[in-house]
């Protein structure tokens, strides 16, 4: 196992691991370059070794953007099989964490998510990024791995400290309610939650879905739940325009038309750069996502 990046344990999440960083100097040629590292762990992972990348900032990924969409992604398919790097795990922290502005705050999953041959996972809490991690690793195909900055510092739990995974094509119901269903992703899903408790007092039961593994998404574990309540909203925090809830919502309205009680509700961020000074106004918060249930309900 080989750790690239060693010098990017910027929200101390690695320390375990720190043994198996790059030796004989690679760190200092690589730490900086996300080009380099990804490179490099598309290089090591072609020989069989299993290599981490570590991406300081996933703003900060989009220099490895060729790497990883145009040979990580390919390299199974380009050689008939015969060779992979399906060893290969790109670890980089995604979203808001309350101070970052628009350099420091990106959700860039939708663009990785148009690039068959990776996988693009991403845990909504502690237990869930180890289960998903470990699974990430020992996957046979490439995964960026897209961890919430904000569980860095605000999320807490008990964590089993024996080895297990959580299956990487299974979305996860988190809540089940019979009225509407919620979907999302990362710590978006505690807003979903939160949503959900106030519309309990108006008497409106939420379902509420973790995707887990963005892409290739688990739209059978959906279709079931969309078909049962008949109403859904997708919300994320990146931009609604061409994002991961457009993608869900085609597939949806294709597959359950014939249940909709209502038209299929996106409550994303907005089509503009992440902005600094306005993040409570950018961000789909609790009461964004509760007045779309409203109007959803009584459509």
């Amino acid at each position: 196992v080989c750790q690239i990046g060693r010098y990017f344990f910027f929200f101390q999440a690695e320390d375990g691991i720190r043994d198996f960083c790059l030796s004989r100097g690679l760190g200092d040629v690589y730490k900086r370059q996300e080009q380099g590292i990804a490179a490099f762990g598309i290089g090591i992972a072609s020989v069989g070794a299993t290599a981490i990348a570590e991406i300081q900032f996933a703003d900060y990924i989009y220099p490895a953007f060729d790497q990883l969409v145009n040979e990580a992604a390919k390299y199974r398919y380009r050689s008939g099989n015969q060779f992979s790097v399906g060893g290969l795990t790109v670890r980089a922290p995604y979203g808001a964490v309350g101070h970052g502005g628009h350099y420091h705050s990106q959700s860039p999953e939708a663009f990785f998510s148009h690039a068959p041959g990776l996988k693009v996972v991403i845990p909504r809490d502690c237990i869930q990024a180890k289960g998903l991690l470990l699974a990430s690793i020992r996957d046979k195909n490439p995964v960026i791995f897209l961890e919430p900055k904000a569980l860095y510092r605000n999320a807490e739990d008990e964590v089993p400290t024996e080895d297990y995974e959580l299956a990487l094509h299974k979305a996860e119901v988190v809540q089940e309610g019979k009225d509407i269903t919620l979907i999302g992703y990362g710590t978006q899903i505690r807003v979903l939650k939160e949503a959900a408790k106030e519309a309990e007092q108006d008497g409106i039961k939420c379902e509420i879905i973790d995707l887990q593994t963005i892409y290739p998404y688990d739209i059978e574990t959906l279709v079931e739940s969309v078909k049962k309540t008949g109403r859904c909203i997708v919300s994320h925090e990146a931009p609604v325009t061409m994002g991961v809830g457009a993608e869900i919502s085609a597939a949806l309205q294709e597959k359950c038309f014939l249940y909709l009680e209502a038209p299929i509700t996106r409550v994303c961020g907005y089509d503009t750069p992440f902005p600094l000074a306005h993040e409570l106004v950018y961000l789909p918060d609790k009461w964004k996502v509760y007045d779309a249930i409203q109007k959803t309900v009584n459509y």
